[in-house]
């Protein structure tokens, strides 16, 4: 069982550089907003590397990056998906800490300030900090709308990360040692590479909650193209069915075997759920083994499927810009918290 490394005494000249990267293709709308809260950090130990992946739109992203001169570290390379781009600079940073931020999102002002304060509480070169965001988009009187995680259990959190899927990338504050000991990104992986990361480096290095909205992550209607959608559901869909394959019964909450088959009832669920049928199945196999009865199990997972036919059927009809309306106004009627239940 992986614990939680906690310091009996802080130490408060911990001050180490942290790199931010930006990885950015044809972002020259956003860029510049992004570059900017990086550098605006109240943390004055950083580097903000911007890597171009190829972009194509006539110098438009290269501009607004070299507009910023000698106050980033500018990197240019080939297309090859957002993996590859985040390897480049991590094979180029000088920090101790890496901190991803999106071309299209933002940090607040304190976001590195406040992990390394916080992260100065634990053993920090096996921890990695997650905290909460926002959302929001550039439609006037819109406000944000804040997304809270819960503080998982250490020893459940792969279980928390597979069942819930809510964990933000550029919220994450993450020790070098992490890439040396489970490897880098992948890059066969073009929308998935984050969770697969994750779910790797919490086996070895401990995932701590910090309880503050450090993000903004902007909704627009670029992120819903239709091959964007395609892709990363099919990847997805192999990717949690390799992370139950690997999950081990001390990974999932369940002081009994009983208990234990319900959580995989649970996990079948939010799986099928989401369309995953094979690693739903999977699931609902292991919740039988342990004891869970069939007809439980058909009804949950019946439920689940029929939510989400009903609800991809739904947004098939819509635009890009009406799904992220939809979305927000789901949100407003529906507190957002990927709360966590030990059965």
């Amino acid at each position: 069982m992986l614990s939680i490394p906690e310091k009996e005494l802080p130490v408060d000249d911990f001050s180490p550089l942290v790199t931010i990267v930006i990885p950015v293709f044809n972002g020259s709308a956003f860029l510049g907003g992004a570059i900017e809260s990086a550098l605006g950090q109240t943390y004055s130990n950083i580097e903000v590397i911007v890597v171009n992946d190829g972009s194509h739109d006539d110098g438009a992203t290269e501009r607004v990056a070299l507009s910023f001169g000698d106050r980033i570290r500018y990197l240019k390379k080939i297309n090859g998906g957002v993996a590859s781009a985040l390897n480049c600079a991590i094979r180029e940073m000088a920090g101790e800490y890496f901190s991803w931020l999106s071309h299209d999102d933002l940090y607040t002002p304190q976001k590195i300030a406040q992990q390394i304060s916080f992260l100065n509480k634990y053993e920090t070169a096996r921890t990695v900090i997650y905290s909460d965001y926002s959302i929001f988009t550039d439609e006037a009187k819109a406000d944000d709308i804040s997304v809270f995680m819960p503080g998982v259990p250490t020893e459940y959190f792969r279980y928390w990360l597979t069942a819930r899927s809510a964990l933000h990338g550029c919220s994450l504050l993450i020790p070098r040692g992490v890439f040396a000991e489970v490897g880098m990104f992948s890059e066969g992986l073009r929308t998935t590479q984050d969770y697969d990361l994750w779910f790797r480096a919490a086996e070895h290095f401990a995932f701590i909650h910090m309880p503050s909205v450090l993000i903004r992550a902007r909704s627009h209607a670029g992120q819903d193209t239709r091959s964007k959608v395609e892709l990363a559901f099919k990847e997805s869909s192999e990717l949690y069915l390799a992370f139950v394959k690997e999950l081990s019964y001390l990974e999932v909450p369940g002081a009994t075997s009983h208990e234990v088959g319900g959580s995989y009832l649970i996990l079948a669920s939010s799986l099928r759920g989401r369309g995953f049928i094979d690693a739903g199945q999977y699931c609902a196999g292991v919740a039988r083994r342990c004891g869970v009865s069939s007809i439980r199990i058909l009804t949950v997972t019946s439920q689940a499927g029929c939510a989400y036919f009903l609800r991809k059927t739904i947004l098939r009809l819509l635009s890009s810009r009406t799904k992220q309306r939809v979305r927000r106004a789901y949100s407003r009627l529906c507190e957002i918290q990927r709360g966590f239940k030990v059965l």
